[in-house]
């Protein structure tokens, strides 16, 4: 289980703790994404922050997040589950290498400190909960965190990190969430950001080999807790070619009938992993048979 994520409960304080380590997944979606340092730092923190967020889910249920801003990068997707699993994308992977004064990657310059960060939860109905924040800071994290405390009312700690190698690749990956429910003691509070400050970037911690369950000991450090979970995390996908027959399915007889007439073919591929689904005349034509099946005919 190389990457995988503990939660913990401290039922005295009535505070909720996530840790984990993302490294291997996010190099994958990296590489199959072909993302620059800038890029995988971006992606990289999105990733964990979306499995942070799926473990908080009931069983079987998904979460989406959507960054929108206005730097080069252009949007971030993510989809998690509570099972671990998660799938992501950024609108631009390659973009030119951005760099802060101190030679850190420069994740909000390349997603932008205007646009919003949009979350989706399946909560069981036919439609998503759906939450949107304006971004604050650009950093992934910190918006998150505002979109707790803004949207759900929820004071939250989140922190993610993500370190890549001047060759491209990703040496440590992982992450926090912390969450405080009522009734809440101001002397918990306390010592958690006593303890988050101590701290500092949190990737320094994961460089340091440092395992989620000597992070959440160290956020939690004084404050009594229980771990409740541990589960392995990786980066997968939903798509199949079933469904994005259903997709072109969708498209109508007229659309179909165009793409066999114009190109003899179609050619499908998910913005997630990359993989790309062919569908050649054959194939193309039973679509367009099973559709004239399946409408009634006048007077049937």
């Amino acid at each position: 289980m190389s990457d995988y994520l503990i939660r913990v409960l401290s039922d005295k304080a009535n505070v909720i703790g996530l840790s984990c380590r993302t490294t291997e997944l996010v190099n994958l979606a990296c590489r199959l994404h072909g993302t620059t340092p800038t890029a995988s730092a971006a992606l990289g923190r999105a990733l964990t922050g979306g499995l942070l967020l799926g473990a908080l889910t009931k069983p079987g249920l998904r979460v989406g997040l959507k960054f929108e801003g206005n730097g080069p990068l252009k949007k971030i997707l993510v989809e998690a589950d509570s099972e671990g699993t998660v799938r992501g994308f950024v609108g631009v992977p390659d973009i030119d290498v951005m760099v802060k004064d101190d030679g850190k990657l420069h994740v909000s310059g390349a997603l932008g400190t205007k646009g919003f960060l949009t979350v989706f939860k399946d909560v069981g109905l036919d439609e998503p909960y759906q939450g949107i924040v304006k971004l604050r800071t650009g950093e992934i994290a910190e918006d998150i965190a505002y979109y707790f405390v803004e949207s759900e009312q929820i004071p939250s700690a989140v922190g993610l990190g993500v370190y890549v190698e001047t060759d491209g690749h990703v040496s440590a990956a992982g992450g926090f969430l912390i969450q405080t429910l009522p009734p809440s003691e101001d002397q918990t509070i306390d010592q958690l950001i006593v303890n988050i400050r101590k701290i500092g970037a949190v990737t320094h911690v994961l460089r340091d080999g440092k395992t989620p369950e000597e992070l959440i000991g160290m956020l939690f450090e004084g404050i009594p807790f229980e771990i409740l979970e541990k589960k392995g995390l990786s980066f997968r996908c939903t798509c199949n070619r079933d469904r994005i027959e259903r997709v072109l399915i969708s498209l109508g007889c007229k659309e179909l009938t165009h793409l066999l007439e114009e190109h003899g073919e179609a050619e499908v591929g998910c913005e997630f992993c990359r993989a790309v689904y062919r569908f050649d005349r054959l194939d193309l034509e039973q679509l367009i048979s099973d559709i004239e099946c399946a409408v009634p005919r006048a007077g049937s």
